[in-house]
């Protein structure tokens, strides 16, 4: 603490400190959480805007970048660093101080609402990213907040349910990318989940909160609640919570709602969902309640103290105070920030060209610009931006797959095939859902697909799901008839190629029937764009997969009931370290598509791989060649197989992975450094353990896709 905040924590009076650590309405009804600081004592307001694809100030636009799932399927540390920094300084170009992101949780399930805000099912994948994202934002003079802490991995009453998870499983799985944020990242703020973790809401963990991430961690920063999900005054000042948000009712909030809208309507206004949070009894737990606990004696003051000075603290450090807006396009100095600005349009089409996964592909790909194609699917003529909720995001631009295409291709035709997708929004509906909502059986027609398809060098078939915030999907089927609209247009085209815009794995009975697949996940406002380039071969897919493709729901650890959603408000987590991949390889199902799968249009060879032990851990070296035509990327990955430990273990875990660019005819040696703490586990009395013994490194392309193994001694 220095001492500025010193002095200033000496000066507030109890009244003073009390308005610091909860929220309140906005006055410029743009931020998402707003503390109104201390005029008296010259302390700023802190604002506080949504994240993390993009900037989602009230009413205001930005650069909507492509889903966080589609970031870390570039497997680009630094590329997520460069999106950071983008965010951040779009973020203080709309003069907000704190920005919510990243989400750093483990998807768990395949049909988790708001699996496209995180990284992946593998906790060193998400904290690599994680870690980027987090110096990138604060790089720009902005507070990141790591969200939600902890094994926040489902939608379906997350107010209530109860995670009930091992400790091995919480410190393999599901804390790494939290630590990393913490030690590595240095992130200014952690945001605590609605849910609860063995039958203790987060909000009041103080195991979690106060003994490991600020004990064991040293984590020196803030706190913060999610938006209502602060469940006490005593238990959350004594566990650890430093900041109430938004400290305000949900009529306060939303002024234009009734409050009836929250607890009867089954379809409220505005778009928000019947399963929200029940309106406080108080305005803030934090608020006068606290102030009563601290003046009986039941919560000494020291603590509020502690939890103002964590404020001020990240006020100092991010060194940003009453900035002013720049112009939009307009470059300007790191103070102010920029926003949608030329670098950033480029941004968001790199990373979603980066992001896409070549699933396969028979030699189709890439197109050539004198292809006749046949542009088909229910929401062709779209971007995908994302999914619905806080994340949502309005930009300046937007280009569809459509135009896209017809921007490279001479002679493109289009049919939609079957009705549009309605596509979630808790911020009102969009025009493009209230387009689907019109949209009626007559205006659309498997049948002129078929055509269409039929007259084609090439169909291209845009297939997308629907995915938000408040609600986990019903399954990983293709909504609306877009399976039959695929299977018909495969029976009738040349050559066909899907185009995946999912939040996650998605069943593919047709697969076999058809040329090439391509993911793309929720790829933003340079949809289109960044389509096209893939397509015809201006850029090589760069993204490999951050998560198992199963053949169906059943292949997953959450098929049962009583791990997913949960019974009697508890989700048990009987799977323990076995999730993804993992839980694949120990019970020998066979995935659709591997963890790290993705083609390229380039042909990597791994001629030599050498591992050396070292006294930190193990350097494996990978000499790489490019034998095909064209450039392309290459994601070299290294798993370890932990054989030495006495506990049941995943038969591989990714430890590192680089990826590199090579030419056509190039080559390269590729370095990747593991150290001892790959090789650990962890014992429930007696904490991380790095056994004696032989380990086995492996490395290859996918989880599956296994090039080369060594056999590792580690003291």
């Amino acid at each position: 603490m220095g001492s500025d905040v010193t002095a200033l924590l000496e000066e507030l009076t109890l009244a003073e400190k009390i308005r610091l650590v909860h929220g309140a309405a906005d006055p410029d009804g743009t931020a998402t959480g707003y503390v109104p600081g201390n005029d008296r004592l010259g302390i700023p307001p802190v604002t506080v805007v949504d994240g993390p694809l993009g900037v989602r100030a009230m009413g205001e636009r930005a650069t909507a970048f492509p889903a966080s799932i589609a970031l870390a399927a570039s497997w680009n540390p630094e590329l997520a660093r460069e999106f950071g920094t983008a965010i951040g300084r779009e973020t203080a170009a709309h003069d907000q101080d704190v920005l919510l992101g990243p989400g750093v949780n483990i998807i768990r399930t395949p049909t988790g609402g708001r699996n496209f805000e995180y990284y992946s099912e593998d906790p060193h994948l998400s904290a690599r990213m994680g870690v980027g994202t987090i110096e990138g934002i604060q790089s720009a003079g902005v507070s990141a907040t790591v969200k939600h802490y902890v094994a926040n991995n489902q939608e379906t009453n997350r107010y209530e349910v109860s995670a009930d998870v091992s400790e091995r499983a919480l410190r393999e799985l599901y804390l790494p990318a939290f630590r990393a944020a913490v030690e590595e990242g240095d992130v200014d703020a952690v945001m605590t989940a609605y849910n609860r973790v063995n039958g203790i809401y987060m909000s009041d963990h103080e195991r979690l909160l106060s003994d490991v991430l600020k004990g064991e961690w040293d984590f020196d920063g803030l706190v913060v609640s999610d938006w209502w999900g602060t469940r006490s005054t005593v238990d959350a000042a004594r566990a650890g919570l430093d900041l109430e948000m938004p400290g305000v009712e949900l009529t306060e909030y939303f002024p234009e709602m009734d409050a009836d809208s929250f607890d009867d309507d089954p379809n409220p206004p505005n778009g928000t969902s019947s399963d929200f949070p029940p309106i406080p009894d108080v305005s803030a737990y934090f608020g006068e309640p606290l102030r009563e606990a601290i003046e009986s004696g039941e919560i000494d003051e020291s603590i509020l103290d502690d939890k103002v000075s964590r404020l001020l603290s990240m006020l100092e450090s991010t060194g940003r105070q009453n900035v002013a807006k720049c112009e939009t396009g307009s470059p300007s100095d790191d103070s102010t920030g920029e926003l949608d600005t030329p670098a950033h349009r480029e941004l968001a089409r790199d990373i979603a060209i980066e992001g896409t996964v070549l699933l396969t592909n028979d030699g189709v790909l890439p197109l050539s610009e004198s292809d006749s194609v046949a542009v088909i699917g229910p929401n062709a003529d779209a971007a995908k931006l994302g999914g619905g909720g806080s994340s949502e995001v309005s930009p300046f631009t937007e280009t569809g797959p459509l135009a896209g295409i017809e921007s490279r291709a001479a002679d493109v035709s289009f049919e939609r095939g079957v009705n549009p997708i309605a596509e979630s929004s808790f911020f009102g509906d969009s025009e493009l859902a209230d387009a689907n909502g019109s949209a009626s059986a007559a205006e659309t027609s498997i049948d002129d697909a078929v055509s269409a398809a039929a007259s084609a060098d090439c169909a291209v078939v845009i297939a997308q799901d629907d995915a938000t915030e408040f609600t986990d999907r019903d399954s990983i089927e293709l909504p609306g008839r877009q399976n039959d609209l695929i299977d018909a247009v495969a029976e009738a085209a040349e050559r066909t190629v899907v185009v995946l815009r999912t939040s996650g794995p998605v069943e593919l009975p047709w697969l076999d029937a058809v040329d090439a697949v391509l993911e793309t996940w929720y790829p933003g406002q340079a949809d289109g764009e960044a389509l096209a380039a893939v397509l015809f071969g201006d850029a090589d897919p760069g993204g490999r997969l951050p998560v198992t493709f199963g053949r169906s729901a059943a292949d997953y650890p959450t098929a049962d009931e009583t791990a997913f959603p949960g019974t009697d408000d508890v989700a048990q987590y009987e799977e323990g370290v076995f999730v993804g991949y993992r839980y694949f390889d120990d019970c020998d199902i066979e995935p659709l598509f591997p963890f790290g799968h993705g083609q390229s249009y380039a042909t990597f060879e791994y001629d030599d791989v050498t591992v050396s032990e070292t006294d930190d851990g193990c350097d494996v070296t990978v000499d790489l060649r490019n034998v095909g035509t064209r450039a392309g990327k290459a994601v070299v990955q290294v798993y370890v197989g932990k054989s030495a430990a006495p506990v049941p273990t995943p038969e591989r875990e990714l430890a590192g992975f680089e990826s590199v660019e090579l030419g056509a005819g190039d080559s390269a040696t590729v370095p990747v450094s593991l150290a001892r703490e790959a090789f650990a586990y962890y014992d429930e009395n007696s904490g991380w353990i790095v056994p004696d013994g032989s380990n086995t490194v492996h490395v290859g392309r996918s989880s599956r896709d296994i090039r080369a193994t060594a056999d590792v001694d580690v003291q």
